[in-house]
């Protein structure tokens, strides 16, 4: 059951998630004094704001994604920090390299925001950690039952085969991943004894930060004006799916890597020869037994279907519902 003290952890305002007791945002919209990111995607960590704190993995992404000459602070993963009257800390989520989920303790109760966050095996990323708590704001991007993956080592093997074979024929591989992490978690996956591999520009400038957090990938090379990939594999953002950027690789078999490639509806819509579901979010079952295992009191669900993962979880007993962003109104999380 909820604590009225509660209302003093987290507090949903247009700018986002925002902690009065400490002054500060999580992941925030628009432009705010201090800001606290989960992750180094653009949809959660923005530009403009006057100071960031985020993990230490985090950081040099980070500096990639809002720039340089932002004020951006970092600290290591488990290590406690006072803001004013609040104690925060930095928990791996296990979505990309320095994704976190942000503890948020005031008074004895404690909250945690989960940002995005995978509980399943990847070798490109810290694994995540389950962390007690209270109060638990949890996504469910994924929050269908008809989401399970299958381990990612099947998902490497089934994009190695599919590439050799395009090879056999003939053919050049090339797989959508968006730039940061899905790339990456890709490429390291692939056989280099197939071909050579090759990545969009989005790609490089986050190779070298994976590479000195100690993660081993394969050689990737630029590709340039005149490059010819033969049979090699690409991996490129889907950004750039229907650009000119494309041209060049008029003939070559098209892949996609996402978990919305488990339904039938997304891998028709694509113009793709294969979908592969490796997604870097919780599935269904992810999802249940991180809810359950933090044994939060009050569960708010944001950034998916969250109205089926709710009532499920109801049913279980434990205080669901959807958190609703799209309102912009200030209401207490309690």
């Amino acid at each position: 059951m909820s604590n009225s003290r509660d209302n003093q952890i987290l507090i949903l305002k247009k700018e986002g998630l925002y902690c009065p007791a400490g002054d500060f945002y999580v992941d925030p919209r628009g432009q705010v004094k201090r800001a606290l990111i989960t992750h180094a995607h653009s949809d959660h960590a923005r530009s403009g704001h006057e100071n960031y704190l985020c993990s230490d993995s985090c950081r040099p992404l980070l500096q990639i994604r809002v720039g340089q000459k932002n004020k951006i602070e970092s600290i290591p993963f488990g290590t406690k920090q006072t803001i004013q009257d609040a104690i925060v800390s930095f928990h791996p989520a296990g979505h990309i390299l320095g994704s976190s989920q942000i503890r948020i303790e005031v008074r004895g109760r404690v909250w945690v925001v989960s940002g995005d966050y995978k509980p399943q095996a990847d070798r490109t990323c810290e694994p995540f950690e389950l962390v007690s708590c209270h109060g638990f704001i949890s996504e469910c991007t994924f929050g269908l039952p008809v989401y399970r993956w299958q381990p990612e080592e099947e998902i490497y093997d089934q994009i190695n085969r599919w590439w050799k074979h395009n090879k056999d024929s003939g053919q050049g591989s090339l797989v959508f991943a968006y730039s940061l992490g899905k790339a990456q978690r890709i490429v390291a996956g692939l056989d280099p004894s197939i071909g050579l591999i090759y990545a969009h520009s989005a790609v490089h400038p986050f190779l070298e930060h994976y590479q000195n957090a100690g993660i081993s990938l394969p050689e990737i090379k630029k590709i340039e004006k005149d490059t010819v990939i033969a049979n090699g594999m690409v991996i490129a953002p889907p950004a750039v799916e229907d650009s000119s950027w494309m041209k060049k690789f008029r003939g070559v078999k098209r892949g996609f890597a996402s978990g919305w490639m488990a339904i039938r509806g997304p891998r028709r819509r694509k113009n793709i020869d294969r979908g592969f579901v490796l997604s870097d979010h919780a599935d269904w079952p992810g999802l249940i037994d991180v809810i359950t295992g933090t044994g939060a009191e009050v569960v708010k669900l944001t950034h998916g279907n969250g109205d089926a993962l709710s009532r499920f979880l109801g049913e279980k007993g434990i205080n669901a519902s959807v958190l609703n962003e799209s309102s912009f109104r200030e209401e207490e999380l309690d």
